[in-house]
């Protein structure tokens, strides 16, 4: 008999030999029948795995990421199987499971795949699916794995064979089908019951540029029809709210290829947004305690050097900047935290001092692939709303929480509700992605978890996210459409201070290393203001949004009455325009409902002669007469109760 400890630390005996499957029937036989992937242990396995010896056994559902990921990644397979139906010169390359979906990249050869073919590949892996063809994986040598795909031409997967070891090869088998895979699969294609092939696009050979170019088709799958046809309208409604076109017809951000991929040009109203979203940081900062600094946009090369970043990212970055003097290299800023290490050496500090707080809207680049460019989320020059706490040890526990409250509260401000914390630790097993010692990093990890334990948040613990200098707390939010992201983040950093010899003189007169802060709960301005357009819908909180209201005289006779209301909302800071366009207003209304302003001020001769005005509001309609003073009463009221 062997020992399962199941997720609610309850211990069971089985048969050694039983399966995930035997343990799920074991508790109910609807969870044996939605059963479709497990973890033993800490590794992915299939339902029909035999469980030999004690551990711990996690079962998913397609209701889970990890069932998702089985599901979606089995789908993989069934599309490379569709695929060679009917390209069958194609060479087969790699095939994950995605966020949402799968992809395959394929070396087509001569041909070429189309979103006119995208039918008959969905048409063509149901058909496969429909023969419930178990997964089977048989684990294979290095040398018949390599005979295989060199007998098939397949110099990507010999590549990728080349690189193992034996003992660490396996195959998949289904139907007629083989590929080379490590596992976690579903236990059959029966299970797939709706497929819909998204996109095709050109991908690079291990996202190497120097690589030849492959055809990538991406695709997503679900074991009941319904949910296809629920995520595709949802796919509708992420079209409508795609940042890229609200932000061209908000008049927000435009590129140029001019000026280069990937570099944004921030127009006048996205420029204001901006800059509202800035001040309101600085005002929270400042109360906080935070100094604000300026650094410059590049650096020289030994700076990075120093800190770690040339030797971790050197070859993904910008290359670096030659000066008429002979040996000297600059680069362009790709972090901002080695400059606000410099800022901090330039005096010597007392534990009294501390903490220091520095705080900076700094501007950094990387060189992304043009392929991976995509509108505000993916860029080449982004400003992150950076800043660095330098504190003693008594002192990191308390800052950490108080970090936690200021990202908090900007999600509070900005209407993101739904989120999950994310404690990114090391990867054990690959000590020589990081640096610095054993016994720093396991401090760091425990502040961090100790602080999100006493601060009561809902969190999961991932090894292998932690920067290579120090773990981090990642926030994960959820927009209106249920999509996650990454935003904002907080990381304890013990190795940054040693490699720049930070120090300050303790109780005991002696010098002492800090502790370093890192934080920024934007994290890139750009990819934030992008997740807020989409959540939003271009809908932004009234104090927030670019103009708050719009005023639309019914005629003529009325504008010098539109523009004495105007300046009394000037003057107590409403942002306010008037639409003197001679258009009747009923296609004002619904110009102003597209911009979607939020307030609209109607005026004619009944607000003329009562001093009053009319209003509307944006996705509700009238909302009567007001005295101009009432009204901004309304507004201030409903700024206060989302700010405060």
């Amino acid at each position: 008999m062997i020992n399962i400890t199941l997720p609610d630390g309850s211990i069971k005996q089985y048969e050694k030999g039983s399966t995930p499957h035997d343990v799920a029937m074991s508790i109910s036989h609807g969870l044996a029948r939605n059963v479709i992937s497990a973890k033993f242990n800490d590794k992915i396995i299939e339902t029909v795995t035999p469980l030999n010896t004690d551990g711990d056994l996690m079962l998913y559902t397609f209701d889970s990421d990890e069932g998702k990921k089985a599901f979606w990644h089995s789908s993989a397979h069934v599309l490379a199987q569709a695929i060679t139906f009917f390209h069958p010169k194609v060479k087969l390359t790699i095939g994950p499971a995605i966020d949402n979906g799968f992809y395959y990249d394929l070396d087509l050869g001569d041909e070429t795949i189309s979103e006119k073919d995208f039918k008959q590949i969905e048409t063509k892996m149901i058909e496969l699916a429909r023969g419930k063809h178990q997964f089977k994986l048989r684990e294979v040598s290095k040398a018949d794995a390599l005979s295989y795909y060199k007998e098939q031409n397949n110099e990507y997967k010999v590549e990728l064979i080349e690189n193992l070891t034996d003992g660490d090869i396996t195959f998949c088998d289904h139907d007629n089908f083989t590929d080379l895979c490590r596992g976690g699969h579903i236990p059959n294609t029966g299970l797939i019951k709706a497929v819909k092939i998204t996109s095709a696009a050109g991908a690079y050979w291990r996202g190497d540029e120097n690589n030849k170019q492959l055809t990538r088709i991406y695709g997503i799958s679900f074991p009941k029809q319904k949910m296809l046809t629920e995520y595709l309208e949802r796919l509708e409604e992420a079209k409508q709210r795609d940042h890229r076109k609200l932000g061209k017809e908000l008049e927000l951000f435009a590129f140029s290829n001019k000026v280069g991929q990937g570099l944004p040009l921030w127009l006048p109203k996205g420029a204001a947004l901006r800059e509202r979203l800035e001040n309101f940081l600085k005002k929270a900062q400042k109360k906080a305690g935070y100094e604000m600094v300026v650094t410059p946009h590049i650096g020289q090369k030994e700076l990075y050097v120093t800190s770690g970043h040339y030797a971790k990212y050197g070859k993904d970055s910008f290359q670096p900047i030659q000066t008429p003097k002979e040996d000297e290299e600059f680069l362009l800023k790709p972090m901002n935290c080695p400059h606000h290490c410099e800022i901090y050496n330039n005096k010597q500090y007392s534990y009294k001092d501390l903490p220091k707080r520095f705080a900076e809207f700094g501007t950094v680049y990387r060189y992304e692939q043009s392929g991976e460019l995509h509108g505000l989320t993916r860029v080449r020059g982004f400003t992150q709303d950076d800043a660095h706490i330098f504190c003693t040890p008594n002192q990191l526990d308390a800052e950490f929480k108080n970090v936690i409250d200021l990202v908090l509260y900007v999600f509070k401000a900005l209407g993101f509700e739904n989120f999950t914390t994310q404690v990114s630790l090391r990867d054990l097993d690959h000590p020589e992605k990081y640096i610095g010692n054993d016994e720093n990093w396991e401090k760091a990890e425990n502040a961090i978890k100790n602080a999100v334990i006493d601060k009561g948040l809902d969190y999961v613990i991932e090894y292998g996210e932690a920067a290579f200098y120090g773990p981090k707390l990642d926030f994960m939010v959820k927009d209106v459409l249920g999509r996650s992201w990454q935003l904002g983040t907080i990381q304890v950093d013990y190795n940054l201070p040693e490699r720049f010899n930070l120090t300050y003189k303790g109780s005991d007169n002696e010098l002492h290393t800090p502790i370093m802060i890192h934080r920024a709960p934007f994290g890139s301005m750009e990819r934030f203001i992008a997740i807020l357009i989409e959540h939003t819908g271009g809908n932004f909180p009234l104090w927030l949004t670019p103009e708050q209201v719009i005023i639309l005289p019914i005629s003529e006779k009325y504008q010098k009455y539109a523009e004495k209301v105007s300046q009394v909302l000037e003057n107590s800071e409403i942002r306010a325009l008037i639409d003197d366009r001679s258009e009747k207003t009923g296609r004002k209304i619904r110009d102003a409902e597209m911009k979607k302003i939020p307030y609209m001020i109607i005026v004619g001769e009944n607000e003329k002669k009562d001093g009053t005005i009319s209003v509307r509001k944006h996705g509700e309609g009238d909302k009567g007469t007001y005295t101009i003073e009432d009204f901004i009463s309304l507004i201030n009221e409903e700024i206060k109760s989302i700010l405060e």
